[in-house]
């Protein structure tokens, strides 16, 4: 018996493959299971929509997802590495001091983080076991800091972030006793904190989850705005390290601070 597949309308595809790209705007990379969950399509139809929106540059895609062109305009971590150096250095040194020999402690994205890895290198804390999904963290670390011992997270990879997010990483956390996450983020207002990406947000709030203590680093600069992806309440953390001013910090609620 020969099945006649039903042809769906132009404009009901067209209208799909619209929300599918204001989508992937707001969340930047998401996987070929997530698209097809959120759409209520088949792989085929997923992999069909993705196809054709790459075709009108729309998207980018990648190896079973896609991403935004948002992920081809944000800066890359070597162009971030050098804004508000400064400051990062502050509080990466101020980072460092909380550390503790023979702990495990995960490091997160960003250049502030990758900041307190390079005082680690410099000052390395015996038998300190890190745990991160920061590429330039790991390479960093593996590289010039024999006393400190280093488990990469896998996942996807997010080129411009340098970063590896996903199931697969939220997953391997869960073979990790964290004594210690410390976590940085795109910007903050009085609601919480905010990062670019839902994947990226996503992996941290797994890592809250698994971790014992939370230390946020944030320079002045990311407080007063928000980004895309929502990561915590302030509440979720138990210390904000910062080079703001105790006058700007008034407009946030009340957390433990640590000035630099």
């Amino acid at each position: 018996m020969i099945r006649h597949r039903l042809k769906v309308p132009l404009h009901i595809v067209e209208a799909r493959r619209h929300r599918l790209a204001d989508y992937l705007r707001h969340h930047a990379y998401a996987p070929l299971a997530d698209v097809c969950g959120e759409f209520g399509v088949s792989a085929a139809t997923a992999r069909r929509d993705l196809a054709a929106l790459a075709a009108q540059k729309r998207i980018v895609r990648t190896y079973g997802g896609a991403l935004t062109e948002f992920a081809q305009r944000f800066p890359s971590f070597r162009e971030r590495e050098h804004e508000h150096a400064r400051a990062k250095r502050r509080i990466a040194a101020a980072a460092r001091e909380h550390l503790r020999p023979g702990t495990t402690c995960y490091l997160d994205s960003g250049t502030t983080i990758f900041a307190l890895a390079g005082e680690l290198r410099r000052r390395p804390v015996p038998g300190l076991r890190v745990v991160t999904n920061n590429l330039p963290v790991a390479e960093l670390l593996s590289e010039g800091a024999p006393d400190v011992s280093v488990c990469l997270l896998g996942g996807e990879l997010l080129a411009r972030q340098a970063v590896l997010v996903g199931a697969v990483a939220r997953k391997a956390l869960r073979f990790h006793a964290i004594d210690q996450a410390f976590i940085s983020a795109e910007s903050a207002d009085a609601a919480g904190v905010w990062n670019s990406q839902a994947e990226v947000s996503s992996l941290q709030q797994k890592v809250l989850e698994e971790s014992a203590h939370s230390v946020l680093c944030l320079d002045a600069s990311k407080l007063g705005g928000a980004a895309p992806a929502f990561l915590a309440p302030w509440g979720r953390f138990d210390l904000l390290i910062t080079d703001a001013s105790a006058s700007r910090l008034r407009a946030f609620p009340a957390c433990r601070r640590e000035l630099v």
